[in-house]
């Protein structure tokens, strides 16, 4: 056993201190430096049998070193797969983080139901009846999924021993705890020792690891940040519980894209998948409402449709209101800015309200043209018709400028049955035949004088 030894760790962001501090240098936060006790002992918690004869390492051209085709794990999940970039890839470690009760454990309980491989759920807080009745409403009749109710990361690696799981999910890594490390569950030194014991596991085993990870109140994930660092893959799952919808994003990807989106509909059986988004972001109201506009949005590979949703009335209190729901603030006061001095709209006495619908965030620059459009139609009061949609950025100047892979946005407005779809003049459009008509326009003035005139 060695010898028994303190560290001060910061609380907030994990940068270790040989003395107590009232303020951490790193991230300037007071009062987050606490004292825990380090107890190592020199053993490690997972051996493999290569571990006996110790390998060197030895350096390679990169014209030496030999790759084959990269072989993913299908999670039979078409959103979850999306995100991780093509499905599990073999070592790696995914964390997956998001408000409690928004459904991390539900999404990867049904995942692991559903996969055809050998499965190993750890729940360090909840019993194995509690996941059972949970299991019971989502997937009864599950053959390879196996439920361990365990905190301790030695006796885990015993069961994971005798059991040889295809796939690994942690729930969560707040929760577990070393007898190598003599501190709380949850601690800064505990997190960082068990998450450094899974990934040694994961990569000499080729086994995938999925963790669950609590998050502040602030919405960072919980614990020190080399947490993210040391992981492959960081996931975040959002969603309001007053929506029914859940949004799988990706923080950082080594094996994928960051930019792409999965949604879920939350329902008594489960996360239903949402494989076409634009339908269930955009209300089937018929009538004509004014203050409403429909963007052509893209996230990552997927384009998207979304309603947003204006509201300008005059100012009661004296200093105006700007409020922004899923919508960048400071450019919705920025566009407010170039509608009163390009297009001569008064709007600096009147409150301004924004909503994007859905309980979705969206700072796509492409939808500038459909908040312009909304705030217009509820401040002259005349609704936008119906078979409308907007894809382009408005400049400082009032220019409407181009955006990113427009053919795309254009084909998914037709799919959707739109029939317009407005974007910038700067724009080149190699589409031959489309049924839905292309309007072109360079200054929103433009769009003022057509759709309210």
């Amino acid at each position: 056993m060695a010898k028994t030894k303190t560290a001060f760790f910061c609380q907030n962001c994990g940068t270790q201190y040989a003395k107590w501090v009232g303020q951490c240098s790193a991230c300037k936060q007071w009062n987050t430096v606490v004292e825990e006790v380090v107890q190592k002992e020199e053993k490690a918690s997972w051996k493999t049998p290569s571990q006996t004869s110790k390998r060197v390492s030895k350096p390679l051209l990169v014209n030496e070193i030999s790759i084959e085709k990269e072989v993913r794990l299908n999670t039979f999940d078409l959103e979850f797969n999306r995100v991780l970039g093509g499905g599990l890839v073999p070592g790696a470690l995914v964390l997956l983080g998001g408000e409690p009760g928004v459904g991390k454990s539900t999404l990867l309980l049904q995942i692991a139901l559903k996969l055809p491989y050998k499965t190993l759920y750890v729940s360090g807080e909840e019993s194995q009846k509690q996941i059972k009745m949970r299991a019971d409403r989502i997937h009864p009749n599950s053959q390879t999924c196996f439920i361990l109710t365990e905190t301790k990361t030695q006796n885990i690696f015993k069961q994971i021993e005798a059991t040889q799981p295809d796939i690994v999910v942690i729930d969560s890594i707040q929760t577990l705890h070393s007898d190598y490390i003599e501190s709380a569950a949850g601690s800064i030194s505990q997190i960082r020792e068990c998450t450094a014991e899974l990934i040694k596991f994961a990569k000499e085993t080729n086994t995938p690891v999925i963790l669950i990870g609590h998050i502040t109140k602030d919405g960072s994930i919980a614990g020190p940040k080399i947490l993210e660092h040391m992981v492959d893959t960081v996931l975040q799952f959002e969603g309001d519980r007053n929506y029914v919808y859940r949004i799988l994003r990706s923080l950082k990807n080594r094996f994928g894209s960051t930019a792409e989106l999965g949604i879920y509909e939350m329902q008594g059986s489960g996360l239903r998948e949402v494989n076409n988004p634009s339908e269930v972001l955009i209300s089937k109201n018929d009538d004509g409402l004014s203050g409403t506009a429909i963007a052509s949005t893209v996230e990552g590979m997927r384009p998207l449709l979304i309603e947003i949703q204006a509201l300008v009335s005059t100012a009661v209190y004296g200093t105006p209101q700007r409020s922004t729901t899923g919508y960048n603030a400071k450019r919705l006061n920025m566009l407010l800015a170039v509608l009163e001095k390009r297009a001569g709209f008064k709007l600096g006495a009147k409150d301004v309200f924004l909503n994007i619908t859905g309980g979705i965030s969206v700072d796509d620059p492409a939808i500038d043209l459909a908040v312009v459009a909304a705030i217009l139609s509820s401040n002259e009061d005349i609704p936008i018709d119906k078979g409308i949609c907007f894809a382009a950025e408005v400049g400082l100047a009032g220019e409407i400028r181009p955006v990113q892979r427009v053919e795309q946005r254009i084909l998914e407005a037709e799919k959707l049955g739109y029939n317009t779809i407005i974007i910038s003049k700067s724009n080149k459009i190699s589409l031959k035949s489309t049924k839905i008509k292309i309007l072109m326009a360079s200054k929103i003035e433009e769009i003022a004088g057509n759709l309210f005139s």
